[in-house]
């Protein structure tokens, strides 16, 4: 079967897991993924560099697939060189490094550009490439705090909550960045230069309360919001069942759903209090709340789960990971994979969010040795011998 992305080769700079997965996302659907590992220390600042010999690394697992491996001293002039002829076969560069890094090593945009006009450039960057913060540390936790999102997120009177999904949505930005300069490129025969940044993915994650704070603005957006001081009982509100999990109700249009809901919860449905959608979310809202939490706790969750279900009411139960690590839609739809690692046996990890019917993602290789391909990458694309491999190996400029 044809890949999407075939024909379409990656030279990987990324040193941070959510780099990395901008990567690898392409290397998902076919393009050809170079990871060069430098040796030596590395100025990683997340879990990425920790693989400790003979220890599964999850991180590296998910964000270093589909790869394969090169490993060069960038701080020798050969080691250098050797990325910089690679950058010369490839179309794509990624990488998460500090601008200041990228100078030092003549891996910068202008450097790579010069010797190749029509490269793609991509760099996940804390902040973004412009401004008077273009150049502090890419963390994640400092790009959320600044999106105004983690003071709204616990209930009143609770410390601000770090959700954690900023770097996964900038691996996707980086990702789709690549791919639409890689469009323009078909067109037109121009590279570019890409940034996804913290700080932009926090904020596409934020971004339907963002966009409804410029749009309206209000001290209400600023702080956190009680559960009980939610507009409607029976959507975005959440209830406690009796064996502790949380059910949540989406039904903002309670006309609609009120005739087969009131029932399950032991009300009647011409119940005076709640028989209209004003009274349920005006007048009476409160008193309906009240009444919802001493129903919801009468029962289990996996039983409101089943009604549910059975009455195709829009609610469900509010799962930890135990719920999606054995779920068989999860794995029926490939969002987790089974694969057999050749060193550490059967393992699960994250599979694939995007579905494409004709040419899909998939697992071509797990995550590589440091420097396990570098004598093929050099002999195929540099037309290296195995003598100037030796002596590049014994020189060590790369290592593998």
């Amino acid at each position: 079967m044809s890949r999407a992305l075939a024909g379409i080769r990656v030279v990987d700079l990324t040193i941070e897991t959510w780099g990395g997965i901008g990567a690898a996302l392409l290397g998902d659907f076919g393009a050809e993924v170079i990871r060069v590992d430098a040796l030596g220390p590395s100025p990683a600042v997340g879990p990425e560099d920790e693989r400790a010999p003979g220890t599964w690394n999850a991180h590296a697992a998910l964000a270093q697939r589909n790869k394969r491996s090169l490993a060069v001293d960038l701080a020798s002039t050969a080691g250098r060189e050797l990325v910089q002829a690679l950058v010369g076969k490839a179309d794509v560069v990624i990488t998460d490094r500090a601008r200041a890094d990228l100078l030092r090593l003549g891996l910068d945009h202008a450097a790579l550009c010069a010797r190749k006009p029509d490269l793609i450039y991509a760099r996940g960057s804390g902040f973004g490439p412009q401004g008077p913060d273009a150049d502090l540390p890419a963390i994640d936790e400092l790009a959320a705090a600044r999106t105004g999102m983690m003071p709204i997120l616990p209930q009143p009177g609770r410390p601000p909550v770090f959700p954690g999904h900023g770097q996964m949505y900038t691996a996707v930005m980086l990702a789709f960045g690549i791919l639409a300069a890689l469009h323009h490129r078909a067109k037109t025969g121009e590279g570019q230069e890409v940034d996804a940044s913290l700080l932009g993915g926090n904020m596409y994650g934020a971004s339907l309360d963002l966009q409804a704070y410029l749009a309206i603005g209000g001290e209400r957006m600023l702080r956190p919001i009680s559960r009980l001081d939610a507009g409607n009982p029976m959507s975005g509100t959440m209830y406690m069942s009796a064996d502790g999990p949380w059910v949540t109700l989406t039904m903002p249009d309670t006309d609609r759903w009120w005739p087969v809901f009131a029932p399950l919860v032991e009300l009647a449905v011409d119940d005076p209090r709640f028989d209209t959608h004003d009274k349920r979310c005006g007048a009476n809202r409160l008193e309906m709340m009240q009444v919802l939490e001493a129903a919801f706790r009468r029962a289990p969750a996996a039983h409101w789960r089943a009604m549910f279900q059975e009455h195709q009411l829009s609610a469900d139960i509010i799962e930890s990971y135990d719920f999606p690590a054995a779920d068989p839609q999860v794995y029926r739809n490939r969002y987790f994979v089974e694969i057999d690692d050749p060193s550490f046996g059967p393992r699960t990890s994250l599979g694939f969010p995007i579905f494409m019917s004709g040419t899909p993602a998939r697992l071509d290789g797990a995550a590589p040795a440091r420097g396990q391909h570098g004598a093929a990458i050099l002999h195929d694309l540099l037309g290296l011998s195995e003598d100037a491999i030796t002596a590049l190996r014994d020189a060590g400029t790369i290592a593998g």
